[in-house]
Protein backbone atom coordinates (compact mmCIF):
# COMPACT_ATOMS: atom_id res chain seq x y z
CA UNK A 1 0.00 0.00 0.00
CA UNK A 2 1.17 3.72 -0.46
CA UNK A 3 0.47 5.26 2.60
CA UNK A 4 0.82 9.09 3.58
CA UNK A 5 1.87 10.65 7.26
CA UNK A 6 0.65 14.88 7.15
CA UNK A 7 3.63 15.68 9.58
CA UNK A 8 5.31 18.51 9.51
CA UNK A 9 8.70 16.42 10.35
CA UNK A 10 10.47 13.27 9.93
CA UNK A 11 12.48 13.61 12.59
CA UNK A 12 9.23 13.50 15.29
CA UNK A 13 9.30 10.07 17.08
CA UNK A 14 5.62 9.39 16.56
CA UNK A 15 6.10 10.06 12.19
CA UNK A 16 9.27 7.84 12.17
CA UNK A 17 7.55 4.98 13.95
CA UNK A 18 4.84 5.19 12.00
CA UNK A 19 6.85 5.23 8.77
CA UNK A 20 9.89 2.26 10.17
CA UNK A 21 6.38 0.51 11.07
CA UNK A 22 4.62 1.10 7.67
CA UNK A 23 8.23 -0.39 5.88
CA UNK A 24 8.58 -3.16 7.80
CA UNK A 25 5.37 -4.66 6.78
CA UNK A 26 6.25 -3.79 2.94
CA UNK A 27 4.54 -0.38 2.16
CA UNK A 28 5.47 2.52 0.60
CA UNK A 29 5.22 5.24 3.10
CA UNK A 30 5.66 8.68 2.31
CA UNK A 31 5.94 11.80 4.94
CA UNK A 32 3.87 14.59 3.44
CA UNK A 33 4.42 18.76 5.41
CA UNK A 34 0.73 18.79 5.18
CA UNK A 35 1.18 23.00 5.26
CA UNK A 36 3.59 23.15 2.19
CA UNK A 37 0.43 20.66 0.05
CA UNK A 38 -1.63 23.42 -2.04
CA UNK A 39 -5.06 22.38 -3.71
CA UNK A 40 -7.11 22.05 -6.93
CA UNK A 41 -10.72 22.41 -5.78
CA UNK A 42 -12.35 20.87 -8.64
CA UNK A 43 -15.25 19.02 -9.35
CA UNK A 44 -13.87 16.74 -12.15
CA UNK A 45 -9.97 16.36 -11.22
CA UNK A 46 -9.80 17.59 -7.45
CA UNK A 47 -5.78 17.34 -6.80
CA UNK A 48 -3.20 17.86 -3.83
CA UNK A 49 0.00 19.24 -5.12
CA UNK A 50 3.00 19.23 -3.27
CA UNK A 51 6.66 20.31 -4.55
CA UNK A 52 5.10 21.07 -8.02
CA UNK A 53 3.76 17.66 -8.34
CA UNK A 54 0.19 16.11 -7.62
CA UNK A 55 0.04 13.52 -4.97
CA UNK A 56 -1.45 10.88 -6.66
CA UNK A 57 -1.61 6.75 -5.87
CA UNK A 58 -1.92 7.17 -2.39
CA UNK A 59 -4.05 4.37 -0.67
CA UNK A 60 -4.28 5.84 3.03
CA UNK A 61 -3.14 8.86 4.69
CA UNK A 62 -2.61 9.35 8.67
CA UNK A 63 -3.04 12.49 9.82
CA UNK A 64 -0.52 13.74 12.42
CA UNK A 65 -1.96 17.31 12.76
CA UNK A 66 -0.88 20.03 15.30
CA UNK A 67 -3.14 21.76 17.56
CA UNK A 68 -2.24 25.30 16.33
CA UNK A 69 -2.83 23.75 12.43
CA UNK A 70 -5.97 22.66 12.89
CA UNK A 71 -7.35 24.96 10.07
CA UNK A 72 -5.31 23.87 7.19
CA UNK A 73 -4.47 20.45 8.38
CA UNK A 74 -7.89 19.21 8.08
CA UNK A 75 -8.73 21.36 4.67
CA UNK A 76 -5.61 18.86 3.42
CA UNK A 77 -7.12 16.12 5.20
CA UNK A 78 -10.54 17.14 3.21
CA UNK A 79 -8.85 17.11 0.40
CA UNK A 80 -7.39 13.82 0.35
CA UNK A 81 -11.44 12.43 1.53
CA UNK A 82 -12.59 13.89 -1.78
CA UNK A 83 -9.93 12.18 -4.02
CA UNK A 84 -11.11 9.00 -2.34
CA UNK A 85 -8.32 8.32 -0.18
CA UNK A 86 -9.00 6.48 3.25
CA UNK A 87 -8.22 8.86 6.41
CA UNK A 88 -7.04 7.20 9.47
CA UNK A 89 -8.73 10.25 11.16
CA UNK A 90 -11.42 12.06 9.04
CA UNK A 91 -11.28 15.67 8.89
CA UNK A 92 -14.23 16.42 10.88
CA UNK A 93 -13.49 14.12 13.82
CA UNK A 94 -10.59 15.28 14.24
CA UNK A 95 -12.37 19.36 13.82
CA UNK A 96 -14.60 17.96 16.28
CA UNK A 97 -12.10 16.59 19.02
CA UNK A 98 -10.23 19.84 18.83
CA UNK A 99 -13.32 21.99 20.07
CA UNK A 100 -12.98 21.11 23.53
CA UNK A 101 -16.17 22.65 24.44
CA UNK A 102 -17.87 20.86 21.76
CA UNK A 103 -15.96 17.65 22.62
CA UNK A 104 -17.36 18.08 25.92
CA UNK A 105 -20.93 18.45 24.79
CA UNK A 106 -21.19 15.69 22.68
CA UNK A 107 -19.48 13.35 25.38
CA UNK A 108 -22.14 14.78 27.62
CA UNK A 109 -25.09 13.63 25.14
CA UNK A 110 -23.72 9.99 25.42
CA UNK A 111 -23.41 9.73 29.18
CA UNK A 112 -20.06 9.60 29.11
CA UNK A 113 -18.62 10.24 32.80
CA UNK A 114 -16.87 13.88 32.97
CA UNK A 115 -15.86 16.65 35.59
CA UNK A 116 -18.38 18.86 36.28
CA UNK A 117 -17.52 22.00 33.52
CA UNK A 118 -19.37 25.40 33.29
CA UNK A 119 -18.41 28.08 30.32
CA UNK A 120 -19.66 31.91 29.83
CA UNK A 121 -18.84 34.74 27.87
CA UNK A 122 -19.25 38.03 30.47
CA UNK A 123 -17.43 38.37 33.50
CA UNK A 124 -20.61 39.45 34.55
CA UNK A 125 -21.70 35.86 34.84
CA UNK A 126 -18.36 34.77 36.96
CA UNK A 127 -19.39 33.58 40.33
CA UNK A 128 -22.14 31.76 38.32
CA UNK A 129 -19.58 30.27 36.87
CA UNK A 130 -17.62 29.45 39.69
CA UNK A 131 -20.77 27.83 41.72
CA UNK A 132 -21.21 25.44 38.65
CA UNK A 133 -17.92 23.68 39.25
CA UNK A 134 -18.45 23.68 42.79
CA UNK A 135 -16.34 26.24 44.58
CA UNK A 136 -12.70 26.26 44.60
CA UNK A 137 -10.45 24.95 44.11
CA UNK A 138 -11.49 24.56 40.46
CA UNK A 139 -9.37 23.82 36.90
CA UNK A 140 -9.73 26.55 34.73
CA UNK A 141 -8.69 25.77 31.30
CA UNK A 142 -8.19 27.81 27.93
CA UNK A 143 -9.80 26.16 25.06
CA UNK A 144 -6.98 26.59 22.81
CA UNK A 145 -4.15 25.29 25.44
CA UNK A 146 -2.48 21.98 24.72
CA UNK A 147 0.24 20.35 26.53
CA UNK A 148 -0.86 21.21 30.20
CA UNK A 149 -0.42 25.20 28.38
CA UNK A 150 -3.27 27.48 29.70
CA UNK A 151 -3.98 25.44 32.67
CA UNK A 152 -4.70 26.70 36.05
CA UNK A 153 -5.28 25.75 39.12
CA UNK A 154 -7.41 28.27 41.26
CA UNK A 155 -7.44 26.79 45.15
CA UNK A 156 -9.26 29.96 46.63
CA UNK A 157 -13.07 31.44 45.22
CA UNK A 158 -11.17 34.81 45.14
CA UNK A 159 -7.93 33.08 43.08
CA UNK A 160 -10.52 31.97 40.27
CA UNK A 161 -12.34 34.91 40.30
CA UNK A 162 -9.13 36.75 39.23
CA UNK A 163 -7.99 34.25 37.11
CA UNK A 164 -11.45 34.28 35.08
CA UNK A 165 -11.36 37.64 34.90
CA UNK A 166 -7.99 37.89 33.48
CA UNK A 167 -8.29 35.55 31.01
CA UNK A 168 -12.00 36.93 29.63
CA UNK A 169 -10.25 40.62 29.71
CA UNK A 170 -7.89 38.78 26.99
CA UNK A 171 -10.94 37.65 24.67
CA UNK A 172 -9.34 34.09 25.79
CA UNK A 173 -12.78 31.02 25.86
CA UNK A 174 -12.42 29.11 28.73
CA UNK A 175 -13.98 26.14 30.99
CA UNK A 176 -14.05 26.04 34.53
CA UNK A 177 -13.81 22.35 35.78
CA UNK A 178 -14.59 20.57 39.17
CA UNK A 179 -10.43 19.96 41.08
CA UNK A 180 -10.51 15.78 41.19
CA UNK A 181 -8.61 16.03 44.13
CA UNK A 182 -8.44 12.64 44.70
CA UNK A 183 -7.09 11.92 41.30
CA UNK A 184 -3.63 12.98 42.87
CA UNK A 185 -2.17 14.53 39.85
CA UNK A 186 -2.25 11.05 38.20
CA UNK A 187 -4.57 10.20 34.98
CA UNK A 188 -4.26 7.69 32.49
CA UNK A 189 -3.81 7.93 28.85
CA UNK A 190 -6.02 5.18 27.17
CA UNK A 191 -4.81 4.71 23.36
CA UNK A 192 -7.57 3.27 20.93
CA UNK A 193 -7.37 2.18 17.64
CA UNK A 194 -10.18 0.84 15.76
CA UNK A 195 -12.45 0.36 18.85
CA UNK A 196 -10.13 -1.59 20.90
CA UNK A 197 -7.50 0.16 23.83
CA UNK A 198 -3.95 -1.40 22.54
CA UNK A 199 -2.09 0.28 25.26
CA UNK A 200 -1.89 2.07 28.22
CA UNK A 201 -0.41 3.88 30.50
CA UNK A 202 -0.44 6.24 34.28
CA UNK A 203 0.82 9.26 33.99
CA UNK A 204 2.20 11.20 37.52
CA UNK A 205 2.59 14.54 38.22
CA UNK A 206 5.88 16.11 38.97
CA UNK A 207 6.18 17.19 42.56
CA UNK A 208 4.19 20.12 43.12
CA UNK A 209 2.31 19.99 40.26
CA UNK A 210 -0.78 19.16 39.08
CA UNK A 211 -0.71 18.68 35.50
CA UNK A 212 0.56 14.95 34.88
CA UNK A 213 1.74 16.20 30.89
CA UNK A 214 4.45 14.73 30.27
CA UNK A 215 6.11 17.50 28.37
CA UNK A 216 5.88 19.34 31.95
CA UNK A 217 7.99 16.86 33.57
CA UNK A 218 5.57 13.55 34.59
CA UNK A 219 6.53 10.77 34.22
CA UNK A 220 4.57 7.64 32.80
CA UNK A 221 4.08 3.68 33.65
CA UNK A 222 2.29 0.59 32.01
CA UNK A 223 -1.28 0.11 33.81
CA UNK A 224 -3.86 -2.04 33.90
CA UNK A 225 -7.15 -0.42 33.30
CA UNK A 226 -10.94 -1.76 34.39
CA UNK A 227 -12.94 -2.47 32.84
CA UNK A 228 -15.27 0.56 32.99
CA UNK A 229 -11.90 2.53 31.71
CA UNK A 230 -11.51 0.54 29.04
CA UNK A 231 -15.35 0.91 27.99
CA UNK A 232 -15.09 4.89 28.65
CA UNK A 233 -11.95 5.31 26.47
CA UNK A 234 -13.61 3.20 23.27
CA UNK A 235 -17.36 5.31 23.50
CA UNK A 236 -15.37 8.26 24.02
CA UNK A 237 -13.49 7.75 20.69
CA UNK A 238 -16.52 6.91 19.06
CA UNK A 239 -18.07 9.71 20.10
CA UNK A 240 -15.79 11.89 18.06
CA UNK A 241 -15.95 9.51 15.22
CA UNK A 242 -12.17 9.06 15.86
CA UNK A 243 -10.58 5.63 14.86
CA UNK A 244 -7.13 6.34 16.04
CA UNK A 245 -7.62 8.48 19.61
CA UNK A 246 -5.39 9.06 22.98
CA UNK A 247 -7.91 9.48 25.45
CA UNK A 248 -7.22 10.77 29.11
CA UNK A 249 -9.34 9.36 32.19
CA UNK A 250 -9.30 10.75 35.86
CA UNK A 251 -9.74 8.25 38.52
CA UNK A 252 -12.48 9.96 40.85
CA UNK A 253 -14.55 8.99 43.61
CA UNK A 254 -17.68 8.36 40.92
CA UNK A 255 -15.78 6.51 38.51
CA UNK A 256 -13.64 7.73 35.55
CA UNK A 257 -14.42 11.39 33.78
CA UNK A 258 -12.96 12.12 30.95
CA UNK A 259 -10.58 15.50 30.65
CA UNK A 260 -9.66 14.99 26.76
CA UNK A 261 -9.58 13.31 23.78
CA UNK A 262 -6.45 13.29 21.64
CA UNK A 263 -6.71 13.15 17.71
CA UNK A 264 -3.39 12.88 17.03
CA UNK A 265 -1.75 10.98 20.35
CA UNK A 266 2.04 10.98 20.64
CA UNK A 267 3.33 7.52 20.20
CA UNK A 268 6.85 7.82 22.20
CA UNK A 269 5.01 8.13 25.28
CA UNK A 270 2.89 5.27 25.40
CA UNK A 271 5.30 3.16 23.50
CA UNK A 272 7.92 3.07 26.23
CA UNK A 273 5.54 2.95 29.36
CA UNK A 274 3.60 0.41 27.57
CA UNK A 275 6.00 -1.83 26.12
CA UNK A 276 3.38 -1.98 22.93
CA UNK A 277 4.35 -1.11 19.20
CA UNK A 278 1.69 1.68 19.11
CA UNK A 279 2.79 2.48 15.62
CA UNK A 280 2.05 -1.50 14.31
CA UNK A 281 -1.23 -1.69 15.28
CA UNK A 282 -2.15 1.47 13.55
CA UNK A 283 -0.02 0.03 10.00
CA UNK A 284 -2.22 -3.64 10.92
CA UNK A 285 -5.72 -1.30 11.32
CA UNK A 286 -4.89 0.61 7.53
CA UNK A 287 -4.09 -2.94 6.16
CA UNK A 288 -7.96 -4.20 7.48
CA UNK A 289 -9.95 -1.32 6.71
CA UNK A 290 -8.24 0.96 4.59
CA UNK A 291 -10.74 0.92 0.82
CA UNK A 292 -11.07 4.02 -2.01
CA UNK A 293 -13.64 6.28 -0.49
CA UNK A 294 -14.38 4.35 2.83
CA UNK A 295 -15.35 6.53 5.33
CA UNK A 296 -17.62 6.30 9.01
CA UNK A 297 -18.43 9.75 10.44
CA UNK A 298 -21.91 9.30 11.43
CA UNK A 299 -21.32 11.56 14.58
CA UNK A 300 -24.08 14.23 14.85
CA UNK A 301 -22.83 17.53 15.87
Amino acid sequence: MKIGILSRRPSLYSTAALRTAGEARGHDMHVIDYLRCYMNIASHSPSVMYGGKSLEGFDAIIPRIGASRTFYGTAVVRQFEVMGVYPVNESQAITRSRDKLRCLQLLSRKGIGLPVTGFAHSTKDIEGLVNIAGGAPLVIKLLEGTQGIGVVLAETRKAAESVIEAFRGLDANILVQEFIAEAGGNDIRCFVVNDKVVASMIRKAAPGEFRSNLHRGGTAEKIRITPEERSTAVRSAKAMGLRVAGVDLLRSNHGPVVMEVNSSPGLEGIETASGVDVAAKIIEFIELEAKPGKTRDTVKG
